[in-house]
């Protein structure tokens, strides 16, 4: 689906320059959960950050999907990170794909949901002025208000943060790594352009991605709300925030988890069957279950 039929409005910053570090959604959760609130002035005292910290862990928290527009917790958190949470302190990397997905496709942070599903299509590998230069066309596109040139910039520079690991001995350590690097889904290159400039280059290559359960990809199909009872292989691998664009997958992985869950007895129940008629091949579900009760599936182990 194009961009301008989906989007309206483009979001950035929020997050006061800090990316999201490894316990800041589980001290989030519990704060709320205690009862807190993030305007509260013993907010800075209680979840032992910073008061810039504070504005970002909110602003974290609406990205991955854990509070709402209101700053209450989601059933999403809750499922998480309660004490019967199913990975309250994030131990399994197939939690982090998950939230992944929910960064992309919430759109709270619009910089993740362009990269993935836009920026990594239009070009194999691009700099942070190739970034910049992307988004301030669709501003023009959309006919949207401009966006800030420096908050544009310190934007990317978060979103680098977020997926790659730190140069600086501190930006390695746990606590201040980004929340997303054991993913390496971008990779990153140093290289001279000419005898006196050093450009960073980016690129997401596409891969078979064998290591995201079964069921993660389930639940990421079964969130999308635009199809009933069947969704072809097409919109699977291009569709704006499917699993094709959002996971970074190739066609042959694609083709084999699809196979993989179709012949998966957990969802024999469903009716899930990956047909190929007259040359269209699509995922098709008798019944289509509850998104969380697939990731229950998998969580129970």
């Amino acid at each position: 689906m194009p961009l301008d039929k989906i989007k309206t409005k483009l979001t950035f910053s929020g997050h006061d320059t800090f990316h999201c570090r490894q316990l800041w959604l589980k001290k989030g959760y519990d704060f709320l959960y205690n009862g807190g609130s993030f305007t509260d002035p013993f907010a800075i005292v209680e979840l032992g950050v910073g008061k810039n910290m504070v504005s970002s862990i909110q602003f974290w928290m609406k990205a991955f999907g854990l509070i709402d527009t209101n700053n209450k917790l989601t059933e999403f958190a809750t499922y998480l990170f309660d004490k019967n949470g199913k990975d309250p302190y994030l131990e399994d990397e197939a939690t982090l794909w998950l939230l992944h997905y929910k960064l992309v496709t919430l759109d709270v942070a619009t910089l993740y949901g362009l990269l993935f599903n836009d920026i990594r299509r239009e070009k194999i590998e691009f700099t942070k002025e190739a970034i910049i230069s992307f988004v301030n066309r669709k501003t023009e596109e959309l006919e949207v208000k401009a966006i800030n040139q420096n908050t544009l910039s310190k934007d990317i520079d978060v979103l680098v943060k977020m997926y790659l690991p730190g140069h600086s001995k501190q930006d390695k350590d746990d606590i201040f790594s980004g929340l997303l690097t054991e993913l390496a889904l971008i990779q990153e290159e140093k290289r001279k352009v000419d005898d006196k400039t050093w450009k960073t280059f980016y690129s997401i290559v596409g891969a078979e991605r064998s290591m995201i359960p079964d069921e993660i990809i389930l639940f990421a199909i079964l969130e999308n709300r635009n199809f009933e009872n069947s969704i072809s292989l097409y919109s699977l691998e291009h569709d704006q925030n499917m699993i094709g664009n959002v996971f970074t997958m190739n066609r042959t992985g694609l083709i084999d988890r699809i196979d993989n869950i179709a012949k998966n007895k957990k969802f024999k129940k469903y009716g899930i069957v990956f047909s190929d008629q007259a040359g269209v091949r699509e995922l098709q579900l008798k019944k289509k279950p509850n998104p969380l009760e697939i990731l229950n599936s998998y969580y129970v182990n």
